[in-house]
């Protein structure tokens, strides 16, 4: 309940975002970011001082205690100040603006995000977490300069937004052609960088290397290089044995602190989990390892029961429990003994790596499983009794606010472990997902960002929306040839090309469309971070829409994915690390990309299901009968037997009608 002598100055209580309405009773007078909020800067002549974060951000919750909920900060800040609070997740056009601002001014960045603004909305001094007592002498500063040095301040903001302008016009050009040479060079350059002994690349914080494993399981298909696919095994290996990888029900926390993946970040993203569902799921389907199909099993079940809502996926849980990190996760042998017995309690410390001295704080510990034990009855047992005393303990909290981007990685994945465990109950996930996103987030023919509790925000989608859903569509659409995900998929695509495409440079992209809010400049940033980018989402799905669509749109969108590709390659060459997905729609496109379209009765056919079994990442897969789709135009059964076409861009191989047939037309 608010605060009765607040009513009506903190304006949060109605927001589209968890993060902004765990804000609502704070005293600080918070408003949202609007155009009035900044008329009202303008109008008392005060700086705004904007708060971004989100809701399963640690260090957020902490600023907010420490901070916000103090009445005596509140009123410094109400005094001097127009207070904003933006939900990255539901902004992230503003974030990625004034994080290349935070980062420009003090070298580094992260959450909370701590800016002071002119009205108008230029920066001119940035941080991020604060202790209550420099965040006071900051207030101070900034309002004794904002007061009595006001032309500085106007000069700095002036500079920092003309660098920020300059700096945020997009990739160099330049880059060499596409081809397969370049993609093995980006792959040697990313092998180089592996962490041998803990598998995945770089120093601590370690973050879960999804687009590059990705990138590396697709490489190994076109070359067949050991040295890749060893390198997605140690990774995968080695995060699902840590303490990164839930133990007991299923799913990844965001990044590791230590660069052995033991103690994570507890916070559970589900951009994170959807992502590498769809690495494990490709694995398993590859290799077929054991381990690889129980953690795509129990991952896709994490998603079903932690972040399931109202058909679709809720953002995130939280890294605190009650205020303590990680409490819900972490134990102590003598907790496990009263969970199990002292038998049980034993073996089970034995088996997850809990000690005495513990691996996290106040000698607790992170569940772990560096092997898997011999009694694999008892280790069943074990899990479900530990999960079972672990729902007796506080919960973290969810945020269940619904981003559209994040749910199309999700569709992908569930659609992709569907076929990989042969589980038609993933796939019918996917499309109950599918189906709500595209029912609520789609507004009179454009694209919202995110709901919450049924209610749609207001923030327009971005390309990375556009493009995540697309591919969710269209990967949709291969499984069960569903006519509607390809019209929504395409409609998508035709938006993008429109909006967000940039007319000056051919395959450049911004982040947002042309008739977007744009404050101080319109970000275009292709690199991969812990999602892909939006312009490499949508070169992924304007290459398979190239190949699934009329021919009327096939064209361009084959055309638009080639040219996307073209003035991207200088990452690939420079920066490979920092463009996993780059390089696996790059894969796939000097693959051909392959298309496998089998002429068949879908229900009942073992050839279509060994081609999507055996096809490699980013290929295109279709079956029904003949000319039921695009691919299948003039494709028909042989000698009344299934058929498979294989195809490499436009060259095509004879059909053939036999497993044995598919196998060596796909170079198996």
């Amino acid at each position: 309940m608010s605060r009765p002598d607040r009513a009506g100055r903190n304006t949060l209580a109605g927001a589209t975002s968890p993060y902004l309405r765990q804000h609502a009773d704070n005293p600080v007078h918070w408003r949202q970011w609007t155009p009035e909020a900044l008329t009202e800067a303008a109008e008392r002549d005060v700086p705004l001082l904007l708060s971004i974060g989100y809701a399963a951000c640690h260090w957020c919750h902490v600023m907010a205690h420490e901070s916000f909920d103090d009445e005596t900060i509140a009123a410094a800040m109400n005094a001097d100040f127009v207070c904003i609070k933006v939900d990255r997740e539901e902004r992230p056009d503003l974030d990625a603006v004034y994080m290349s601002a935070t980062v420009a001014l003090t070298g580094h960045g992260g959450w909370p995000m701590t800016c002071f603004l002119t009205p108008d909305g230029r920066p001119f001094y940035c941080g991020t977490y604060y202790p209550p007592a420099a965040f006071v002498e900051l207030l101070a500063a900034v309002t004794n300069t904002w007061r009595h040095r006001r032309d500085e301040l106007e000069q700095a903001s002036d500079h920092i937004a003309h660098e920020l302008a300059a700096a945020g016009s997009g990739v160099p050009g330049g880059g060499p052609a596409l081809s397969a040479a370049l993609c093995d060079r980006a792959v040697a350059t990313v092998l180089a960088d592996e962490d041998l002994a803990h598998g995945g690349f770089g120093d601590a914080p370690k973050f879960p290397p999804s687009a590059l494993v990705e990138a590396l399981l697709r490489h190994h298909e076109r070359t067949g290089s050991a040295g890749a696919l060893a390198a997605v095994e140690r990774a995968c290996e080695a995060m699902a044995r840590g303490g990164i990888y839930d133990q007991l029900a299923g799913g990844f926390a965001r990044y590791s602190v230590d660069e052995a993946w033991v103690v994570p970040h507890f916070e559970k993203m589900l951009y994170d989990n959807a992502l590498l569902l769809r690495c494990y799921a490709h694995w398993a389907r590859r290799t077929g390892d054991p381990l690889a199909r129980r953690v795509t099993d129990q991952t896709a079940r994490f998603l079903l029961t932690d972040l399931a809502v109202d058909g679709m996926f809720a953002s995130s849980l939280d890294a605190d429990t009650a205020g303590r990190e990680g409490a819900t996760y972490v134990w102590t042998p003598e907790e496990l003994r009263a969970a199990l017995g002292d038998d049980d309690g034993r073996w089970a410390a034995q088996a997850f790596g809990v000690t005495a001295a513990g691996t996290f704080e106040a000698g607790r510990s992170v569940l772990r499983l560096p092997t898997d034990p011999e009694d694999g009855d008892r280790l069943h047992r074990v899990r479900a009794a530990l999960l079972t005393a672990r729902l007796t303990r506080a919960q973290p909290a969810r945020d269940d606010k619904v981003v559209t981007a994040w749910n199309g990685l999700a569709v992908t994945a569930l659609a992709e472990a569907a076929v990989a465990l042969d589980d038609p109950g993933l796939a019918e996930a996917a499309a109950r997902c599918a189906r709500a996103v595209t029912a609520r987030h789609l507004v009179d023919g454009r694209l919202r960002r995110s709901s919450l509790d049924g209610q749609v925000g207001e923030s327009p989608g971005g390309l990375d929306d556009h493009a995540a859903l697309a591919v969710g569509l269209l990967t949709l659409h291969q499984l069960d040839g569903e006519d509607g995900r390809l019209h929504t998929a395409t409609g998508l695509l035709d938006t993008a090309l429109d909006r967000f495409a940039d007319p000056q440079h051919s395959g450049r992209w911004f982040d947002t469309a042309d008739d977007a809010e744009q404050i101080l400049y319109r970000p275009s940033d292709p690199m991969d971070g812990a999602t892909p980018s939006g312009a490499a989402t949508m070169a992924e799905a304007l290459l398979i829409a190239g190949y699934l669509a009329d021919p009327q749109r096939a064209g361009r969108y084959r055309q638009a994915a080639l040219d996307t590709l073209a003035a991207h390659t200088v990452l690939l060459e420079r920066a490979p690390r920092g463009a996993g997905h780059w390089l696996a729609v790059a894969e796939a496109a000097v693959r051909g990309p392959v298309q496998i379209a089998v002429a068949c009765d879908p229900r009942r056919s073992t050839l279509l299901a060994e081609a999507r079994t055996r096809a490699p990442g980013g290929a295109v897969v279709v079956g029904g009968p003949a000319g039921s789709t695009e691919l299948l135009i003039g494709r028909d059964r042989v000698g009344g037997a299934d058929a498979a076409y294989v195809c490499r861009g436009t060259v095509c191989d004879l059909p053939v009608t036999s497993v044995d047939g598919l196998a060596a037309a796909l170079g198996e």
